[in-house]
């Protein structure tokens, strides 16, 4: 059985303990593994009591995130490096503290369209920065994975293999790429390549459409990726993510331009999104079996 995953934000941009019971319900309902949070404010969420409630569902956790400008690890200004990193090392407790051990998102610069190139000093100022987060996620077991986003919303990370220098830039063992389907469908060269080539240094993936919607129904050449997914050995989470103007969350949906209605019945999105990333990954694995196999005459 495919580990597949779900952002938090296909049920609610809410973090009540209501809000949260029905995300953990519906997750482990639709037969998903793994549920995202992002921008999970502990001021706001008894955090020992939601670590409690995911291991009692069987689930497994992942946070995501995306830097602030006052927290921008790339700046100049040595007091936004030190909140970014503040921030991170925040974030890296949360994911520990949740029993989980992934932290993804926008880790390297800030989430956002920039007005600006990024300087060689902003890349060292971010690379040197990252490195001491990285070492103490290390010890509280928890990785980094930089996502690889579209230039409207970063000015660092746009493709796998800039991730990849950084990672490199960094020397650190627990950083990792977080690449997504929507962002590479803008930026790659050839999605599918991309992933090949960066067998190895990713670790985790979300898979969304073109539009954000329902899978299949944009222009994202899914066959493709799965394909290639199966081709490098992947057996890690493939976390589903959508957004729609039926949830909004403040933090996101400006940044992540959320403008239209893509979906209303968000049980039935998810559901169709189970059943797309377990049979195109099946059908990749079929395909795999068929070019290997020689089916000689008996």
């Amino acid at each position: 059985m495919s580990k597949i995953g779900v952002h938090s934000f296909v049920w609610s941009a809410g973090s009540s303990r209501g809000e949260l019971e029905t995300a953990l319900d519906n997750t482990q309902r639709l037969g998903y593994r793994l549920i995202e949070f992002s921008y999970l404010d502990p001021a706001q969420v008894d955090v020992k009591w939601l670590a409690g409630r995911i291991r009692e569902r069987g689930l497994d956790v992942a946070i995501s995130m995306g830097l602030p400008p006052e927290g921008d690890i790339s700046s100049a200004d040595p007091a936004i490096v030190a909140h970014g990193v503040d921030i991170l090392d925040r974030a890296v407790a949360l994911v520990r503290d949740l029993g989980g051990t992934k932290l993804a998102g926008i880790l390297s610069s800030a989430h956002g369209k920039q007005e600006h190139s990024l300087s060689r000093k902003g890349w060292d100022t971010s690379v040197a920065a990252l490195s001491k987060v990285a070492d103490r996620a290390r010890a509280a077991g928890v990785t980094l994975n930089l996502e690889i986003v579209n230039r409207f919303e970063s000015n660092m990370l746009n493709t796998a293999a800039q991730g990849m220098a950084y990672i490199r830039d960094t020397g650190a063992s627990n950083v990792f790429l977080h690449l997504d389907t929507f962002h590479m469908n803008i930026e790659e060269a050839d999605v599918g390549l991309a992933i090949r080539h960066a067998a190895g240094k990713i670790g985790y993936l979300h898979v969304g459409e073109s539009h954000r919607g329902y899978l299949g129904t944009g222009t994202i050449d899914f066959p493709a990726i799965f394909d290639a997914l199966v081709a490098i050995g992947w057996d890690d989470y493939v976390t589903f993510e959508s957004f729609s103007t039926t949830i909004v969350d403040k933090d996101l949906s400006l940044k992540t331009a959320i403008w239209r209605n893509l979906w209303d019945d968000n049980v039935a999105l998810a559901r169709h999104a189970h059943r797309f990333i377990e049979l195109g990954l099946e059908t990749a694995r079929l395909k795999q079996a068929l070019v290997r196999e020689a089916h000689l005459p008996a």
